[in-house]
């Protein structure tokens, strides 16, 4: 409903909205305690970063330290749930890509997170044979951002069509052109998007 001018006052006039500030940078702390401890020793430079950010644990590794972790953390540590892998795309990166694992202790009550980048093309050892959990996770990933997973005992598409073009998940996909060729395609349709 319109804003009733009242007498003698003019109409309240719209005023512009303020230009969108740029998302806030994640302000993280170090992470320390006897596990970071205990990895620092046994992986030594193969992890990068150990920190927090609102509580939630995370650390930073090489790509090819991060199965090995993953198994220490399970053997050693009592993680032994993986609760989800995922990515996050960075296309003007070198290292475009982002995996993250999470990992649950049902012993220590305590979720930590393990994150690791990766160049296009560049293929992350799979998990399937410490967690099975890994398996369907991991094709989630490859199907969404089309990372693959050296070792995955069946690397396919879990979401989409097997002939599905491209991968949805990426900055540099259009959904809609995507969504609009499969559905000519295979319905003989124009899609409703």
């Amino acid at each position: 409903m319109a804003e009733q001018p009242t007498e003698g006052k003019p109409p309240a006039a719209h005023k512009p909205r303020p230009p969108a500030k740029p998302p806030a940078a994640m302000a993280s702390t170090p992470w320390e305690d006897e596990l970071t401890e205990a990895l620092r020793a046994k992986f030594q430079d193969r992890i990068a970063e150990f920190s927090a950010y609102l509580g939630q644990k995370f650390l930073v590794a090489h790509p090819d330290a991060v199965a090995p972790i993953i198994e220490h953390l399970k053997l050693e540590f009592g993680f032994d749930y993986l609760v989800d892998i995922t990515a996050v795309d960075y296309p003007e990166r070198a290292e475009r890509f982002e995996l993250v694992y999470i990992l649950y202790s049902f012993a220590r009550n305590e979720r930590i997170r393990i994150k690791t980048r990766i160049k296009e093309g560049q293929r992350a050892a799979s998990v399937v044979g410490l967690h099975p959990t890994a398996n369907w996770l991991e094709r989630e990933v490859y199907d969404m951002f089309g990372i693959e997973f050296a070792g995955h005992p069946d690397l396919r598409r879990i979401l989409l069509p097997e002939d599905w073009t491209g991968h949805p998940l990426r900055k540099d996909s259009s959904i809609l052109d995507m969504d609009n060729r499969w559905v000519k395609e295979h319905l003989g349709i124009e899609s409703g998007q």
